[in-house]
């Protein structure tokens, strides 16, 4: 989730959970608390400044672990009441920024990057993969509950309204894509399919946007669909980029599958990807990837090239996390790089 609607979903959350009996001229500062934990985990965007390997090692790591929530929420509170000189001290907004930051992990939770709620003790990465990073439609409830809340000072209802829609709105996106993936299930036997690997990740504009992936040993088939559009749409000159991000997604009746290889498409690149795609250089990557694909092999195949199609995303060029191994002799070790525009690429340390 985007680090505005967490801050904002965390003002709506402490205002949810303020007592009843809390002073009004408290209610300020509790909300402000809820804001700004509630941004808190995302601080670890630092990482990226030590190297892109770090960054995917690191982020949505220990700042956002249930297992630290006390200590991060007493930090927080601690800094915050100096901040907003509250006079109840770090007791009174303790609270607060422990829901804060408790909102921020469910946010990410339900995004399909994975975040590593146990860390520093396990680097196990948790998805729910119902909601996209930047979902309008979540960020929309958040600010009608506030803008209600701050109408109707007196009362904890539009909070509680607010945080009603959007549980309900998690669950018909969490039953949304299990109609995605009893797709890819229906292709799969259809095409007879053996032991494919079926799952579907959500994309930006509409809840009924989805990316279905039917994976083997070997390959990647997927296919971009909306799941409620019954005719199928194209750009047309004069949209708008959220219209030219939308069209895409075709009905199911008419959904167009593509493929993508592992590691190459003959017997000697699939070999040659196989070794770089298995070789230490690139275990971060491995640890990383759900859905890795080769991009390409250049240099005179002693570079070879790897995404991760969960970020494919249709109108888009641009791909996040692009690594690679080379090596300079077949025997050689393989090295890690990070691969830049045109035929640029960074050593990875």
């Amino acid at each position: 989730m985007d680090t505005l609607t967490h801050a904002l979903s965390g003002a709506l959350v402490a205002r949810l959970t303020a007592g009843r009996d809390a002073p009004p001229r408290t209610l300020p500062r509790r909300v402000a608390a809820g804001f700004f934990a509630c941004a808190f985990p995302d601080l670890d965007f630092v990482v990226a400044w030590l190297g892109p390997v770090e960054y995917l090692l690191h982020h949505r790591g220990a700042t956002h672990s249930l297992l630290l929530l006390p200590a991060w929420a007493f930090v927080c509170a601690w800094l915050l009441a100096k901040l907003l000189r509250e006079p109840g001290g770090w007791r009174a907004l303790y609270g607060a920024c422990a829901w804060g930051i408790g909102a921020h992990i469910a946010g990410d939770l339900i995004t399909s990057y994975g975040t590593l709620i146990f860390a520093p003790f396990s680097d196990a990465r948790f998805s729910w993969g119902t909601t996209f990073i930047i979902d309008l439609w979540f960020s929309g409830v958040i600010v009608l509950g506030l803008a209600a809340s701050a109408l109707w000072r007196g009362t904890r209802a539009p909070a509680a309204v607010a945080i009603a829609l959007l549980a309900g709105y998690v669950g018909l996106q969490a039953l949304l894509r299990e109609r995605a993936v009893e797709f890819g299930r229906q292709y799969a036997r259809a095409h007879a399919i053996a032991g494919a690997q079926v799952e579907a990740y959500p994309r930006p504009v509409s809840p009924f946007n989805w990316t279905v992936f039917v994976s083997d040993e070997h390959e990647h088939r997927f296919a971009h669909v909306n799941l409620f559009r019954e005719v199928s749409r194209s750009p047309r000159p004069g949209d708008g980029f959220v219209a030219r991000l939308d069209a895409p997604y075709q009905p199911l009746a008419a959904a167009r599958w593509e493929s993508r290889r592992r590691y190459g498409r003959n017997g000697a690149e699939e070999m040659l990807g196989r070794a770089a795609w298995e070789s230490p250089a690139l275990g971060f990557l491995r640890w990383f990837a759900e859905r890795p694909a080769l991009e390409a092999v250049t240099e005179g195949s002693t570079c070879v090239w790897f995404i991760d199609l969960r970020f494919i995303t249709p109108g888009r060029d641009w791909m996040p996390f692009r690594f690679g191994a080379c090596r300079a002799q077949p025997q050689a070790p393989w090295q890690a790089y990070r691969r830049l525009d045109g035929a640029a690429r960074a050593p990875i340390r």
